[in-house]
Formats: C-alpha cells, structure tokens, sequence
C-alpha cells in the first residue's frame, strides 16, 4: 500500500511551472483538479501491481521507480526529476501500475484522478499532446535501461554507461564534468543490476583509474575516459 503523505501543501512556485508548455487556460484547470502533497523521503506513492487510481506530477524533489523480483532484489528503473509524470501508461489503459514509486527525498508531487485525466484528453487536444510526450519520454528512458542492462558485457561497462547517462542530464551545467552522487552504492547497484559491494570496488577501481575524482557529495568525471568502456 501507497505510503501516507505528511500534509498537503499550497500552490507553489513548483506547482505553477507543472504544467509548462501547456495554454494557462489548461494549466489553471489542472491546478483546480490536481492535489499536490509532500512525501517524505522513502514514502511510497504507489505500489508495483497495485490498481491505478490516477497520474502523479512530480514537483519537486525526485522519485524511484523500482521493480521486485520474488526473491526479493530489485531493480530500480530510473530516477525520476522534477517536471516528470508517473503512472501514465497505467492510468491510461485503467490497468495495473508496473512499478513501486518512492520519495527518494522530500518532494511535492500532485495527483490526478484518472476520470479527471480521461476528460481532460478528450477535451483538450493540448493536455492529450502533453500526455503523449511524457509516455515517449518513458519508453526512451525505459530503452536507455535495457540498453545498460542487457548489452553491456560487464559492470564496469554498466556503470561508466550510468555515469554518462548522469552527465547527459546536466548536459547544460556550467561544469558538465561535475555532478552531485545523489543515490548511494547500494540503490546504484539497484540500477545496474549488480551488489552493493561489486560498485564500491567499481568505484575504487574508477579512482585509482583517475576515471573519477569525488569531493564529497561532488563527482568529477573524465568523460572521455569513461565512454572508453563502453563497446555496445
């Protein structure tokens, strides 16, 4: 079951950008049919083969989708950011949601009944549009994954691959070679299917490689070096 949120909160400066790109008519609509929450981190939005009940807009902060294996690992799918939806695909096609959604830190995320989102794509080709570019938005992100998963040839390759993917993300940072490690070893190895143990020796190895430097929180990357290890 979906974790209990602390408190819903007001509109926001988060909240007023949610829908951009959209006509301010639609966006104001939405606002009127949308509760936006705040999740602590670690609570769950929704729960894998759980039944759809509606869309989730993150605001702010970011969230994990992961799926459990019945020998209990799991995998987590990706990291999603601000500005991103969850549950559409489900929503959609009324079915079960594919995946668990959970707060990876403190976020403010609104909720969509599906009636509400059904009606508002029959009426308004703009916020069909919308919809459609986040479900393309899933399924590239979805084939990134199966791209580092099943065609890398080891987990070193897997992680040089995310760490590439992570610079792709602040591809318009000031510093490109720099980003903040923002998840841990453990959730890493969640996202290249591999332990806990296995990415902290990938990292001393990427180190002493000089493929990386950290300062902190703060992770400095060759790029170059690192797209080296990537063959497929």
């Amino acid at each position: 079951m979906a974790t209990q949120p602390l408190r819903s909160l007001q509109s926001s400066t988060a909240a007023r950008t949610a829908f951009s790109g959209l006509p301010p008519a639609i966006s104001q609509t939405l606002e009127t049919i949308t509760l936006t929450t705040h999740y602590p981190t670690g609570a769950v939005l929704f729960s894998e083969a759980e039944p759809s009940r509606g869309i989730y807009i993150v605001r702010r902060g970011r969230v994990k989708l992961s799926v459990c294996a019945s020998d209990g690992r799991t995998l987590i799918l990706r990291i999603v950011e601000e500005g991103e939806v969850l549950g559409a695909a489900a929503a959609i096609q009324s079915r079960e949601y594919e995946a668990t959604a959970e707060a990876q830190e403190p976020c403010e995320v609104s909720f969509m009944r599906h009636t509400d989102m059904v009606r508002m794509m029959l009426s308004h080709g703009e916020f069909a549009l919308w919809m459609t570019q986040h479900l393309s938005h899933d399924y590239n992100a979805t084939c990134r994954e199966i791209r580092t998963l099943m065609l890398s040839g080891s987990a070193s390759e897997k992680l040089a691959r995310l760490l590439v993917d992570q610079l792709d993300r602040r591809a318009e940072a000031k510093s490109p070679t720099r980003m903040k490690l923002t998840l841990t070893h453990e959730e890493i190895g969640q996202m290249i299917g591999t332990s806990r143990e296995t990415v902290t020796r990938l990292f001393a190895g990427f180190k002493k490689q000089k493929l990386i430097e950290q300062e902190g929180a703060t992770l400095v990357a060759n790029r170059m070096a690192l797209e080296s290890l990537i063959t497929a």
